[in-house]
């Protein structure tokens, strides 16, 4: 009877074992299941290329505001806004009346001083050569017709100096196009009265602007400035015009600008046609092409949280976290720097909820 018991004891305690052990089974398969695994992807350098598009303004080649050196008033005027000018050309012609008597007066007293200064030296001349012999001039006679023909020299300089500077204020009532360009703007009419101060100087008299050849101007943002080189060609349009332009990159400031962070970049734009104005806003699409390679990752593998900007790279099944800065971005690409070597593994689609030291399931 013992025995019997002991068997059917023995039966039941293995037949509970074996379904202990099943439900281990299951139980490890289902944990497996419940898993995820992580896609990982090895890092790579390679170059990335990409274009950025920023505003910009067209601007005269040259541009300058003309003024009056001398009040005065506008006697003619030759020209009127949209005017085509040559370099040298007649403008406008001011009247002064007081400068022509000054010139008037300037002149009589260059002749005066000129046939002054031709008398004295004329006598100093005589008595010099007859002085030759002896006895007939003093010394004192002769050194007094040299210090008179020097004083009446001096004067007669004196007189011509002050001819010549009148003859350049006289020469202030003609304005005169410094460049070859166009009338941009005009805001005098016939005897508007002008001058270097008081109400005549509020506006200038004329604005020049060469056309035929124009700036294009773009302030480039700090992050970009380094991708860019003298010489680089870009494309820009306009809004009033279907077509596209293209220009190269002719100067560089050197320097940001405090305000906005941005360099100064300059294109020289040759307007043959002249169907591009001056003022004209534009979008230039600069190309942003890498020196050297860069590692690029996909968007997703990047974590921007509160406590920093990283990737998650995989150490012996392990997730690090590898603090990084961003780079340029283009579609679903990224370029980042960090303490980072080719061929590390990183996760692809990385989160938040990936812990230092977390189990990664390739």
């Amino acid at each position: 009877m013992n025995t019997k018991i002991i068997k059917y004891s023995a039966l039941v305690f293995s037949a509970l074992f074996f379904l202990n052990s099943c439900n281990s089974k299951k139980e490890e398969t289902v944990t497996q299941e419940i898993e995820p695994k992580v896609e990982t992807f090895l890092l790579a350098k390679e170059k990335l290329t990409t274009e950025l598009r920023l505003p910009a303004e067209l601007t005269g080649f040259q541009q300058v505001d003309l003024y009056a050196k001398v009040s005065s008033f506008v006697k003619t005027l030759k020209v009127d806004i949209g005017s085509k000018v040559k370099k040298g050309q007649l403008l406008i012609v001011l009247e002064a009346p007081e400068i022509s008597s000054q010139v008037a007066a300037a002149e009589s007293r260059l002749k005066s001083m000129e046939a002054i200064y031709a008398t004295s030296k004329s006598t100093y001349n005589r008595l010099y050569e007859t002085s030759k012999v002896e006895g007939t001039i003093s010394k004192n006679d002769l050194e007094m017709a040299s210090g008179k023909k020097n004083s009446d020299y001096a004067q007669y300089q004196a007189a011509i100096a002050a001819h010549k500077e009148i003859s350049i204020m006289r020469g202030y009532l003609e304005i005169r196009a410094p460049f070859d360009g166009v009338v941009a703007a005009r805001n005098v009419n016939l005897g508007t009265f002008v001058g270097p101060a008081g109400k005549g100087s509020d506006l200038p008299l004329l604005t020049i602007q060469e056309q035929s050849k124009l700036r294009l101007a773009v302030s480039v943002p700090e992050l970009y400035t380094g991708y860019l080189h003298p010489g680089d060609e870009m494309s820009f349009n306009v809004k009033s015009l279907p077509e596209t332009f293209t220009a190269k990159i002719t100067r560089m400031s050197g320097a940001l600008d405090l305000k906005l962070r941005s360099e100064r970049v300059e294109m020289d734009v040759h307007n043959t046609k002249g169907n591009l104005l001056p003022g004209m806003v534009a979008e230039v699409l600069l190309p942003l092409n890498a020196k050297d390679s860069t590692f690029v990752v996909p968007k997703s593998a990047v974590v921007s949280s509160a406590e920093g900007i990283y990737v998650v790279k995989v150490v012996n099944h392990k997730a690090t976290r590898v603090d990084i800065k961003k780079g340029r971005e283009i579609e679903d690409k990224i370029e980042i720097f960090g303490d980072l070597t080719p061929n590390d593994k990183l996760v692809k689609i990385a989160s938040e909820e990936t812990k230092e030291g977390d189990v990664i399931n390739e």
